[in-house]
């Protein structure tokens, strides 16, 4: 069964350490989600997110500049992140853990996403959706997102470590028709 995702419902959202003291909170405002899901064996379901690197949005167009650059995401070079799911384990009836590949700048590393299944519901217009929530932590250096500048005080202007979380309505797609 195929499932896209609700653009207007959906957000994938970031947090991370800045100056040791605070967290800078953003988000990507471009991406597709696909799900293949099957509902009878939800660990043969696949995902896969296209995300566009050039559509962060921290809030403060001199930092989403400085991020889109070669020293963060080269959002020129590498216009997208791209996900693709490996696994899926069901833990309990509504919770799961989803693993597969993340690639940032062409370099790809496996990460675990904690999901949440939410439920499902239609729509006053006869759509189907499902929602989920899913969060991981990732060390950006890790895909080679290494800028950063020692402080005076101590510790580093960037944390290492990235929080995402990731809020998705997905709307069921309708099944093809056999060909007749």
């Amino acid at each position: 069964m195929s499932w896209t995702v609700d653009q207007a419902h959906t957000a994938i959202e970031f947090s991370v350490r800045h100056m040791m003291i605070s967290k800078v909170r953003g988000s990507f405002e471009q991406f597709e989600i696909s799900v293949q899901a099957d509902e009878d064996n939800p660990s043969a379901s696949v995902v896969e997110a296209k995300i566009a690197t050039a559509s962060i949005n921290t809030r403060e167009a001199q930092r989403d500049a400085h991020l889109r650059s070669a020293d963060f995401f080269n959002a020129e070079a590498f216009p997208h992140m791209i996900f693709r799911s490996k696994s899926f384990t069901m833990q309990g009836s509504s919770r799961g853990v989803l693993v597969g590949d993340l690639t940032i700048r062409d370099v790809t590393r496996e990460v675990t996403l904690d999901v949440e299944y939410l439920g499902q519901a239609k729509s006053p217009w006869g759509a189907v959706s499902a929602g989920f929530n899913a969060a991981t932590k990732i060390n950006r250096k890790d895909w080679g997102l290494e800028w950063n500048v020692a402080l005076e005080t101590g510790g580093l202007l960037v944390g290492e470590e990235v929080e995402i979380h990731i809020e998705t309505e997905l709307v069921k797609q309708p099944e093809a028709q056999a060909a007749a």
